[in-house]
């Protein structure tokens, strides 16, 4: 019996069925179909060109042309033959395709929440480009839409990032509608670059860095820094297009203990509310007067008030609270409760 190892062995009993349909002109029946179909899915799952396995059914029919059979069966022969293999071939291909697709996201997702066989792990980033015994942050970008790899701002992006960085580790995905991008620690460029392809892209979004850290597990603690970098400049109202983990570190130290946070701006702030027009433009003069340094001017000028105005609203706070904004020592009891308001949402959500 005769062994084939190369393109040949996916023409298996070909020739027969050319020869049995054309001496009648039938078509090929139903069995002969689905076994065209079987060896098209085989040809696919073991990585063979369909263009080059269409060329040898070509040649082949070329090369057994049943005697006497007009051209016109034999072309038809090969036609239904060729089709029913390459309908195997494309279906084959479509569900490695999907399988591929699940496989991906299921490794992101157990990359991304530390879930899974640290070792199982690591040999799954290989196939998708990561070396997990390097050190790893995380950039995480959040749009004015929810976006999936598919979409056409990701692709945008992406084609950015592996147009400038070909070669690189590096992988770009999407996770609850955001852009993740995943890249060695000591390549910040190619953060960065994600940073600013994003931000254009969906015209105008802020994007988080989280911290280089080593190991899978070290990758989900830079995606959720950055996720939580996002939380804290959504509530704190920071408006810069590029967020740093490393450089907000004090928020969640503050929030870490709700409780002692409530009760810092329950006993600091909750007097501005015996204010006329309650405590919120009372807070808001003390957010523009820490934002811009303690520089009466620059505050004045932000909430387009006059020195005036803005003095008389820090005395008034003086009044209110019995803690002085020009104070040093008063001025860090108060920046750390404005700090918390924002965190918790107050006034807005009662504490």
């Amino acid at each position: 019996m005769t062994v084939f190892t190369g393109p040949e062995q996916f023409l298996e009993g070909y020739t027969q069925i050319l020869a049995d349909a054309c001496s009648t002109g039938r078509r090929l029946t139903r069995e002969e179909l689905r076994s065209r179909r079987d060896l098209g899915a085989e040809a696919a799952a073991k990585g063979h060109a369909l263009r080059v396995l269409v060329r040898e059914h070509l040649r082949s029919g070329r090369s057994a042309w049943p005697a006497g059979a007009s051209p016109d069966t034999v072309l038809s022969t090969i036609e239904q033959a060729v089709d029913s293999f390459a309908a195997g071939y494309e279906q084959a291909q479509h569900l490695a395709l999907r399988q591929a697709v699940t496989a991906r996201r299921e490794f992101i997702d157990d990359l991304l929440h530390g879930l899974g066989d640290p070792g199982h792990l690591a040999a799954r980033a290989e196939h998708f480009g990561l070396r997990l015994s390097r050190t790893h942050a995380v950039a995480v970008a959040e749009g004015p839409e929810k976006y999936d790899e598919t979409d056409e701002v990701p692709r945008r992006v992406a084609s950015a990032l592996f147009g400038r960085f070909e070669g690189r580790r590096i992988l770009f995905t999407t996770k609850d509608g955001r852009m993740v991008c995943i890249a060695p620690g000591d390549q910040n460029d190619v953060l960065v670059h994600f940073a600013k392809h994003a931000h254009a892209a969906t015209g105008g979004s802020q994007v988080a860095l989280g911290r280089s850290r080593p190991g899978a597990v070290g990758i989900g603690h830079s995606y959720e820094e950055a996720l939580n970098a996002l939380d804290v400049a959504h509530r704190m109202g920071f408006n810069d297009p590029l967020l740093r983990a490393v450089d907000m570190l004090v928020f969640p130290v503050l929030a870490r203990d709700r409780q002692a946070l409530v009760d810092l701006v329950a006993t600091t702030l909750s007097p501005l509310q015996q204010a006329r027009g309650g405590a919120e433009p009372l807070l808001a003069t003390l957010t523009a007067y820490f934002d811009t340094g303690c520089i009466a001017t620059e505050a004045a000028r932000k909430l387009s008030l006059s020195v005036r105005a803005l003095t008389y609203r820090l005395e008034r706070i003086h009044t209110l609270t019995g803690a002085d904004p020009t104070h040093p020592t008063h001025r860090y009891t108060l920046h750390t409760a404005v700090i918390g308001a924002r965190l918790l949402g107050w006034p807005t959500r009662p504490l």
